[in-house]
């Protein structure tokens, strides 16, 4: 058992939450502060106009209080492992104020985000990257990028599913008759993939579309489904359960060649139709795990192919949820591998 100081987003959404969570699961002795306000349940509360004043400028106000947090800690306890998610709202100075109060203490910094491009990164987190010990990043490319920021080791880590959340749900006739669908897409708004779900419904094809941002599409077009709402907690795993076809879009803003919803819908037994890259093709065999395209006609092809063979469809997502346990995506066997790196250190 580790003792592990945990600063990240601890709203219950969260992927940061998930993996405090984990930890714990672990049998670690976790302490954990938020960065991040926390909403009530199944709420998110936007940022403040001063927020997006300070982030625009790339110095984020600490609205928290994690930086004296993390002083009021160093005279209470002593940890094995500094765990910062992200780390934009942490001061430069309060990161070389740990590293003085505990130098036998691994101080990490661990993001699923692009960490490299100017909208993912701010000043504190950029003059701040020489203190940590390890930069963790699910992006291939950050590896090296962020050493040119001044980062003294980094390494890779897989984006997961958190096992206690994204798994086969067997669902009441209610939650059937509001999540069944041919076919949807879960995400944020985003124009290109927009475009892409707008030409499958020109071209007959209904689509169900969860996430924010998506209110000037609700009406766009008959075969648009727009919910425009977060699915919290299981109801995402019940979303990807009640589809046939569950289509992963990348972000493209994010370089993104995998993300965490790439194992997360076969984790819950889902068929998986996502972008074609080089990183999602090491994750999962095309055809075989799951399936994938590069373009919107060849989308609209295999959304017409596989909602006709519903064995093959069936079949490939039940490999692909095999190959999510005998890869290790899981959330539990990517700590394990990063905390024995964080303690080699």
């Amino acid at each position: 058992m580790k003792k592990i100081l945990f600063i990240g987003d601890l709203n219950q959404y969260g992927r940061g939450y998930q993996r405090y969570q984990t930890l714990k699961e672990m049998g670690h002795d976790v302490v954990a502060y938020s960065h991040t306000y926390v909403s009530e349940p199944n709420k998110i509360r936007p940022p403040t106009l001063l927020y997006k004043i300070f982030w625009k400028l790339r110095i984020p106000l600490d609205d928290m209080g994690v930086n004296f947090a993390l002083r009021r800690e160093i005279k209470r306890n002593r940890y094995d492992v500094i765990w910062i998610e992200k780390g934009n709202m942490i001061w430069p100075w309060t990161l070389k104020h740990l590293k003085r109060a505990f130098p036998n203490s691994a101080l990490i910094s661990c993001s699923e985000d692009d960490m490299f491009v100017r909208h993912g990164h701010s000043l504190w987190y950029r003059w701040g990257i020489c203190n940590y010990d390890i930069i963790f990043t699910t992006k291939t490319y950050n590896l090296s990028e962020l050493l040119l920021f001044g980062a003294r080791r980094t390494s890779l880590f897989l984006d997961s599913y958190d096992e206690k959340k994204h798994k086969r749900m067997l669902l009441t006739d209610l939650q059937r008759k509001r999540f069944s669908a041919d076919v949807s897409a879960i995400g944020a708004f985003e124009n290109e993939r927009a475009m892409s779900m707008l030409y499958l419904a020109q071209n007959g094809i209904k689509i169900t579309i969860w996430g924010n941002g998506w209110a000037g599409w609700v009406g766009r077009h008959p075969n648009l489904d727009v919910r425009n709402e977060f699915l919290f907690g299981e109801d995402y795993s019940r979303a990807i359960s009640a589809t046939r076809i569950n289509i992963n879009f990348l972000r493209k803003i994010n370089r993104d060649e995998v993300t965490s919803r790439s194992v997360e819908i076969p984790a819950c037994g889902g068929f998986m139709l996502a972008e074609r890259t080089g990183r999602h093709l090491s994750f999962f065999e095309e055809g075989i795990e799951a399936e994938f395209f590069s373009s919107n006609q060849e989308l609209l092809e295999k959304v017409r192919i596989f909602l006709r063979k519903d064995l093959e469809r069936e079949k490939i997502a039940m490999a692909g949820y095999q190959r999510c346990i005998k890869s290790g995506y899981s959330m539990r066997a990517q700590l394990s591998t990063m905390l024995i790196q964080t303690l080699n250190v």
